[in-house]
């Protein structure tokens, strides 16, 4: 079956369309205030804004394609869950247990190499985490937990 030039034409009118209609979907891209910053050296906060605080935070930096559909939805989504999972502008909310918690498990995918993601990183280079910065957030993290009072083998 060949495709008339006036079918492929139809289809692209039909694709640009659709793209024209979902911008009128737009998601929230305001960022809330911070309440309270994690308290943390200025080295470890400098990396933990250049990786982290996109999504783990209400500094969100929202880059222009974050206001382009559909690839908003995909942000918006992202940015919401990194912070229900973990918002370090809201971290006077986070009882004891529950920063130690927070830290061990970032942690955690910090070392196995889950964050930053690896579908944020060809947008966000800088967000890569050297060594160095992975021992920086490694020896932070065990501090934090033993201002606490809880070893590093501890769970």
């Amino acid at each position: 079956m060949k495709i008339t030039m006036r079918t492929k034409l139809g289809m692209l009118a039909s694709v640009v369309l659709v793209f024209v209609l979902i911008q009128l979907f737009p998601v929230e891209t305001k960022n809330p205030p911070v309440e309270r910053d994690v308290p943390a050296s200025p080295a470890v906060k400098s990396v933990l804004r250049r990786a982290c605080y996109d999504c783990h935070s209400n500094e969100t930096q929202w880059p222009w394609y974050s206001r382009v559909a559909p690839a908003s939805w995909l942000v918006a989504h992202d940015v919401r869950e990194g912070r229900e999972a973990l918002n370090f502008s809201t971290w006077n909310r986070y009882d004891t247990e529950h920063r130690i918690e927070s830290l061990a498990e970032s942690w955690e995918e910090v070392a196995e190499g889950e964050m930053p993601q690896w579908f944020y990183l060809p947008a966000h280079r800088d967000a890569k985490l050297s060594a160095p910065d992975r021992a920086l957030l490694r020896t932070w993290a065990i501090s934090r937990r033993s201002k606490a009072g809880l070893r590093d083998d501890e769970d």
